[in-house]
């Protein structure tokens, strides 16, 4: 996988300025807020959603846009749907388009039997994405070009971080580890809390000491990027002190590791099983 750089924007391929959103729920909505800071023009077509955001259209029914093309179709509807909904689109999407789908789980395959065209970009976005901070995973199909991949790279880095991958199964890697990632840090640090609380830390402190500890320490090790984490855990270990004895009740049998693995496994076989 290759690590993009997520500052780095593609504004020479920038020639994608209509969008249209099928489907806009709570990812769709947040991707949106840091998407629409770009130069297009965006369209949504969602009968649930009430009020779209400043300077975006929104219809509650296809035959709203008729006939009207768009350089970009966003997939961002239930997997379950596609095969019912996207091939009214079909026509919407212009000659040099191409789809995007955050729709987790739909393979290439299925999006283009649905939208009939093999113009696909999929992409595997994190929650923190709706704070700017997201961590995605993005693939294609073969016939897309260089153009498409740039312009989808400039809509996903204005979300966060992203990686490139090969295929879609290396996107349900990316998925059982960045997808579901904020599920495991969620009930690491429920954890955490829950521990320093039958510590005799009240719940309120214990909540606080144990989020900031957590976000500074990864604030730290984005700003060290030259250091392994190892590098980094060895630098606040005394031999003998508290953190040894914390890190060897913690890892020192290999546990925590082993269930991460296992963790990762369970999560990457479900995403396969979901293709």
């Amino acid at each position: 996988m290759k690590l993009e750089n997520t500052q780095k924007h593609f504004r020479n391929f920038m020639s994608f300025q209509k969008i249209l959103l099928v489907g806009c729920g709570k990812m769709g909505s947040a991707l949106l807020e840091y998407w629409k800071k770009g130069d297009e023009d965006f369209t949504i077509v969602d009968p649930a959603m009430e009020e779209a955001p400043d300077g975006v259209r929104l219809f509650a029914d296809r035959d709203a846009i008729a006939d009207e093309t768009f350089d970009v179709v966003i997939l961002a509807i239930k997997p379950q749907l596609i095969h019912c909904v996207m091939p009214d689109y079909a026509a919407n999407l212009a000659e040099d388009g191409y789809v995007l789908s955050i729709a987790a789980g739909a393979s290439i395959r299925t999006i283009s039997n649905a939208t009939g065209t093999e113009r696909i970009i999929r992409v595997m976005p994190n929650l923190p994405a709706a704070i700017g901070k997201g961590a995605s995973g993005l693939t294609s199909a073969d016939a897309i070009t260089v153009r498409h991949k740039a312009h989808a790279l400039d809509l996903m880095s204005r979300t966060g971080g992203v990686v490139t991958v090969a295929d879609e199964d290396a996107l349900d890697r990316v998925t059982a580890v960045a997808g579901s990632g904020p599920g495991y840090v969620f009930e690491f640090a429920r954890a955490y809390v829950d521990a320093a609380s039958q510590l005799g830390i009240r719940t309120e402190d214990a909540r606080k000491l144990v989020l900031q500890t957590m976000a500074g320490t990864i604030a730290l090790a984005l700003d060290r990027g030259d250091q392994s984490l190892a590098e980094l855990r060895d630098d606040v270990t005394s031999k003998g002190g508290t953190t040894a004895a914390g890190l060897k009740a913690l890892n020192g049998s290999g546990a925590v590791s082993r269930a991460v693995e296992d963790c990762l496994a369970a999560a990457y076989g479900r995403a396969v099983q979901l293709r």
